[in-house]
């Protein structure tokens, strides 16, 4: 068995016990309520019968006093008052018959309400309401009565005694009365009148005198000496267990080199063998820890049982630190089908994802095509379906979540809406403008664009932003909305279909002419690497200026991504081509007197004898 199985099997194992005693106590709080029923109904038919047995009493004194008066006079109506009599006693006997009956069924399913004495023990309990009291308010009224005997320090408990009156006995110190017992009391205890008063008056004076005992200054000392002892054993098994956890982690590092030896596979290591020994040591601290809460959780209860004052403690003690774990797993337990139900959702939404998430892969592979719709969508589409697939799945779940149904829980959902929704403003702008970009089409990832003054390759597209990597190897982050307000240049799009159009411009004076300028140009071009011999180079006159010709040089390339590259081999060539044809290139302005004054072009350009005289004219300056 895995330790994963283990820790399952004993929260299985806590949440079966827990749901056990919870339907415990939901089955004994039903039989309380039954049981509650049943005594309000049994209590409004013992009214009944007090009534009936009050008048019955009230009509027999009559018949009795009747039947003295007449004597012997008159036997006819002497027999009928006989008669009447009996049939009052009949009554009485069945009344008597269908209480005992009542209390016999009852006492199967109701202790009654106790009577607590001074040491926190139960001394006898009520069943039976008296006038207007409830068994409740008589335990209860009792139980004070005999705290207040307790506390009087005058008192002779030979002096509690129990004394007849008219239909009850009641058990009195002095003037004052304890406790009336009735004949509902006696049948409740199967006793007669007299012996159920004897016994509770037994009971009331041998508590009293048993909590005088145990209270007393001797006894007092004792217990003292005892919880001081306990003190010293707790302090002692903790020092001892301090001891020789220490003993056992010097052990332990000694033979550290024996025991553990690093976990690992081929060039990584997993574990070291120094933190192999942390856990080991980690493990042990826990364990040193463990036991000692364990000692204490032992010894607190003993301590408290000492001390009559305190015996509820240890109880009250537990109740706090088992209550919130005993709530917590019965909210868990009555949680679980609803966890499950979430689970389930869940499960299901994940998969129908990965199957939409198959679908759209194949578009993107262009392996299914669908019309009018383009592969470069289908991931973009699909990070929005799956996004409100997410949503509806949340939808679904929420009222499953616990305490969804609070007014808390609403309240503070619509506040985080509320902030959700102020807060971000922009960033929903930037997605929205991120799926117009998408539909759009205005670039894929690895197109050289230009966005304003910003020109690089796209490396990756959000919802969010877009980021560029210039010729510069510098990352930029634009906005999406930014991008949508804003122009885009796209170098890419017809690259590989009608090429790139690179085009620079050169300055030529009027003593060229155009047709030799033209063809020094194209030839500059094709000797450039990366420029299309077909579709063939051109050039363009843009303007005649007032000291020379400005010429367009047109050509095509299919590598967008190398434009700088181009552009710097096409300037090279365009001076070599130049230079070895004699042309000078007039730009920027250039001014020179042509009485002796040298050329713009180098010298090994030159033939030799022009070259040697530009030496001369150097020399001479």
């Amino acid at each position: 068995m895995t330790a994963r199985t283990t820790f399952f099997t004993l929260l299985l194992l806590i949440l079966c016990a827990v749901n056990v005693e919870a339907q415990v106590d939901s089955l004994s709080r039903k039989q309380d309520s039954i049981n509650m029923v049943v005594l309000m109904d049994y209590q409004n038919k013992i009214r009944e019968l007090a009534v009936q047995r009050k008048a019955d009493s009230l009509k027999r004194i009559e018949l009795e006093s009747r039947l003295n008066a007449l004597g012997n006079t008159d036997r006819v109506k002497e027999k009928e008052l006989q008669h009447q009599l009996e049939d009052i006693a009949l009554r009485e006997k069945q009344q008597m018959t269908f209480k005992k009956a009542k209390i016999d069924s009852l006492r199967k399913h109701t202790l009654g309400f106790p009577v607590i004495g001074m040491l926190k023990d139960t001394l006898f309990f009520i069943h039976a309401k008296t006038g207007a009291f409830t068994p409740f308010e008589r335990a209860q009224n009792i139980s004070r009565k005999i705290h207040k005997l307790y506390n009087n320090d005058f008192l002779k408990v030979d002096s509690i005694v129990a004394i007849k009156s008219e239909n009850t006995i009641d058990i009195m110190y002095g003037e004052t009365i304890v406790m009336s017992v009735s004949e509902t009391d006696a049948l409740w205890n199967n006793l007669s009148l007299e012996a159920l008063a004897n016994q509770n008056c037994q009971i009331i004076k041998t508590a009293i005198t048993n909590a005088k005992i145990e209270n007393g200054f001797s006894k007092l000392l004792m217990r003292i000496g005892l919880v001081l002892l306990i003190l010293i054993s707790l302090w002692l098994v903790i020092w001892l267990i301090g001891k020789l956890n220490v003993r056992f982690i010097a052990y332990v590092n000694k033979r550290k080199e024996k025991w553990f030896h690093s976990l690992s596979y081929k060039d990584y290591t997993f574990l070291s063998q120094d933190q192999e020994l942390s856990f080991v040591l980690f493990f042990l601290k826990i364990v040193h820890w463990f036991i000692i809460v364990m000692i204490l959780y032992i010894a607190f209860p003993l301590v408290f049982s000492i001390f009559t004052f305190t015996r509820g403690w240890a109880d009250d003690l537990l109740n706090l630190v088992w209550s919130p774990f005993k709530s917590m797993f019965i909210a868990i337990w009555h949680y679980l089908p609803n966890l499950f139900s979430i689970l389930a959702i869940f499960f299901v939404m994940k998969y129908f994802v990965r199957l939409v998430k198959y679908i759209f892969s194949e578009i993107e592979s262009e392996k299914l095509k669908i019309s009018g719709f383009h592969a470069d969508w289908a991931m973009p589409t699909y990070s929005i379906v799956k996004f409100l697939l997410y949503a509806f799945m949340f939808v679904l779940i929420f009222p499953y979540l616990p305490g969804s149904d609070s007014n808390i829980f609403k309240g503070v959902s619509v506040f985080l809406g509320i902030l959700f929704s102020l807060g971000s403003s922009s960033a929903i702008a930037n997605m929205v403008a991120g799926l117009v970009i998408t539909y759009m089409r205005p670039f894929k990832i690895g197109d050289r664009i230009k966005l304003g003054d910003i020109s690089g390759d796209v490396v990756e597209k959000t919802l969010l932003v877009t980021r560029l990597r210039t010729v510069k190897n510098e990352e930029i982050t634009i906005p999406n909305s930014s991008i949508l307000s804003g122009n885009t240049t796209n170098y890419s799009t017809y690259t590989k279909t009608d090429g790139l159009i690179v085009h620079t411009n050169v300055t030529i004076g009027y003593d060229i002419p155009w047709k030799e300028m033209h063809q020094a140009l194209i030839d500059a071009s094709l000797l450039t690497e990366g420029i299309l011999p077909d579709p063939k180079p051109f050039v363009l006159q843009t303007s005649l200026d007032d000291f020379y010709i400005t010429y367009q040089l047109n050509a095509y390339t299919r590598e967008a991504n190398r434009q700088a590259k181009v552009y710097s081999a096409l300037h090279q060539n365009i001076q070599d081509v130049c230079n070895q044809r004699g042309i000078e290139i007039m730009s920027p302005h250039y001014r020179a007197q042509r009485d002796g004054e040298k050329t713009t072009i180098p010298a090994f350009y030159l033939p030799k004898a022009e070259s040697g005289a530009k030496e001369n004219g150097k020399t001479n300056e």
